[in-house]
């Protein structure tokens, strides 16, 4: 771990890194992953684009527990993780924060220049008109829209799904837009089987492209949609090093790899690139 940890310092503390972060990271902030050691398994598949669309009995099931699942997700922090890469990015060191979570904390924890691969959770788009409406206004509207509707929830997922029986949605009521008035509302993410608009996969392989380093913080790369960006990477010969717990889909092309909580590794790295004392425990 020692070893690791010093290539991975000295590898930061050159510049022009890149970071690409997933769920792992958000763990500490009280939202679960779905593969690293404080995962949580998926009861009932996950919602695709083409089933939210063209069902309304999905769509309602998806809404109904995704009301329930925001909860968790609006009162989430930042955690030391989350401000570590912003210290890291105040000195100088992180150019670009790519994400594959949709849970603004990278913002909210002081960063800039995030690339949100996968969307937001915060905001929700009319697939018909195209506008935009805060979370919490349709929240708001949906709660007056179903105002004895109760549910327990058993677990939450990572993208602010919980698992909800059939039973508990029957009488749940979804809302349209309320600009055009007959628009159908989506969380602003990309759900499976939709693609991540290519302005924004352009723009981080530009931004793979120019770094001095990628270094992926709390994913398993299961998934080619981060996965591509360390392949890039490493065919340019710029160095990755990944920072995770547990084996990695990458973990053949990294330079480094420490497997360690983040939350103790990101601010002990903070600490030791920016010259100050680093923590203890790690």
């Amino acid at each position: 771990m020692t070893e690791s940890f010093e290539a991975l310092r000295a590898l930061v503390a050159d510049g022009g890194v890149v970071v690409l972060s997933g769920a792992g990271l958000s763990t500490e902030s009280g939202i679960p992953d779905y593969r690293g050691p404080s995962g949580v398994a998926r009861r009932h598949t996950p919602m695709t684009f083409q089933a939210f669309t063209r069902d309304p009995l999905a769509r309602r099931r998806y809404w109904a527990r995704s009301h329930l699942g925001w909860r968790l997700i609006a009162g989430a922090a930042p955690n030391a993780g989350h401000r570590a890469v912003a210290g890291l990015q105040r000195a100088g060191l992180v150019d670009t924060v790519i994400t594959q979570n949709v849970d603004g904390l990278h913002g909210a924890a002081g960063s800039t220049s995030v690339v949100e691969l996968h969307g937001r959770l915060d905001e929700v788009v009319c697939l018909d008109c195209g506008n935009l409406t805060s979370r919490e206004e349709v929240d708001r509207r949906l709660r007056e829209a179903n105002p004895g509707f109760v549910a327990r929830v058993a677990a939450v997922n990572p993208d602010g799904d919980v698992d909800l029986p059939d039973e508990q949605v029957a009488a749940f009521r979804t809302v349209d837009c309320a600009i055009c008035g007959t628009g159908m509302l989506k969380p602003d993410v990309v759900f499976f089987g939709e693609t991540v608009p290519p302005q924004r996969v352009a723009r981080c392989f530009a931004a793979v492209g120019e770094a001095r380093s990628l270094l992926v913080l709390g994913s398993s790369l299961t998934v080619m949609s981060g996965r591509r960006f360390v392949i890039s990477a490493a065919k340019r010969g710029i160095p990755v090093a990944i920072v995770n717990q547990g084996p990695t889909r990458g973990d053949g092309h990294a330079t480094v790899c420490v497997d360690a909580p983040l939350g103790a590794v990101l601010p002990r790295l903070a600490a030791g690139v920016s010259g100050t004392a680093a923590p203890v425990g790690v």
